[in-house]
């Protein structure tokens, strides 16, 4: 049989499965191939493979699919008939482990869902911070700047000097109206601490020393061929010091629910351990 006959016989098999569940929604699984005992059925295929813009897309993919299908459950029976025992064993203490661990799983998050307590107090994030302060040193130094980069070309760069050294409302607003109409960048972190790496990488010069650059100074400005760099750095910690409370609290947050978890699921199993002696279900010979 031509490969031409047999593609026309699957296209009119194919359109004729469509036609058949489109009047018979609700009645019998349609079969669309077969592999000795193993049989795919119409409502196996995933929707994204029949629902396409027209009939003869869907073909397309729905063929496609059983291909895809055909080849992988051959390569399975291959290799089933032909792996050892020794293989066979091994693969089927790897899958009841597997679904040991998943069953599990699945258990345990389902009793955090329903049982454990997620709520955080800002006591208690403050309590932990107060009694774990050496848990937090900075890795990096952080600062709260502002950082502004402006094309070599723009107008009026003595008046951005004036007013990214101002802390008035006046000058910092006239500052934002010009930024945003000739800057590249203006990145305002005066309220939040970010790494002072962050904003190093933006300079054209590499800071051999950030520890020592922040000590020197409180606004920077530099330049390259394309563009005026300005930095104001309003606040900073040097590396190796505490971290603000602020810069931590999500990541305490996180400790506690993480210790809270631990201990949940600790209890959760030693309880379980337990009713099951109490029970005599579980019994050492």
């Amino acid at each position: 049989m031509s490969k031409t006959l047999i593609s026309i016989l699957l296209l009119v098999f194919t359109v004729s499965v469509i036609s058949c569940l489109r009047q018979n929604k609700g009645q019998a699984r349609i079969p669309v191939a077969r592999i000795g005992e193993k049989i795919l059925f119409y409502d196996q295929i995933p929707d994204i493979y029949k629902n396409n813009n027209s009939p003869e897309d869907s073909i397309v993919s729905i063929n496609q699919y059983i291909n895809s299908w055909a080849r992988k459950e051959l390569l399975y029976a291959r290799a089933v008939e032909n792996l050892s025992p020794e293989y066979k064993n091994e693969i089927e203490s790897q899958l009841q482990e597997t679904k040991v661990n998943l069953y599990i799983y699945h258990y345990q998050h389902q009793m955090i869902l329903e049982k454990m307590d997620t709520l955080v107090s800002d006591s208690e994030i403050e309590q932990y911070y107060a009694l774990n302060p050496e848990r937090f040193k900075l890795n990096s130094s952080i600062v709260k700047a502002l950082f502004i980069k402006i094309p070599i070309e723009a107008p009026n760069i003595e008046k951005v000097r004036t007013w990214y050294r101002a802390n008035d409302t006046e000058s910092l607003r006239q500052l934002e109206s010009y930024c945003f109409q000739f800057a590249e960048k203006y990145d305002d972190f005066e309220e939040q601490w970010i790494s002072f790496d962050k904003l190093a990488v933006e300079l054209p010069a590499e800071i051999i020393n950030p520890d020592e650059f922040l000590k020197r100074y409180s606004y920077y400005e530099t330049k390259d061929s394309s563009a005026y760099y300005f930095m104001a750095i309003r606040d900073y910690r040097l590396r190796s010091s505490i971290a603000p409370y602020e810069y931590v609290r999500n990541d305490i947050k996180s400790i506690i629910l993480n210790n809270r978890r631990f201990e949940f699921l600790k209890k959760l199993e030693n309880d379980i351990y337990n009713d099951a002696i109490n029970s005599n279900i579980f019994k050492k010979y």
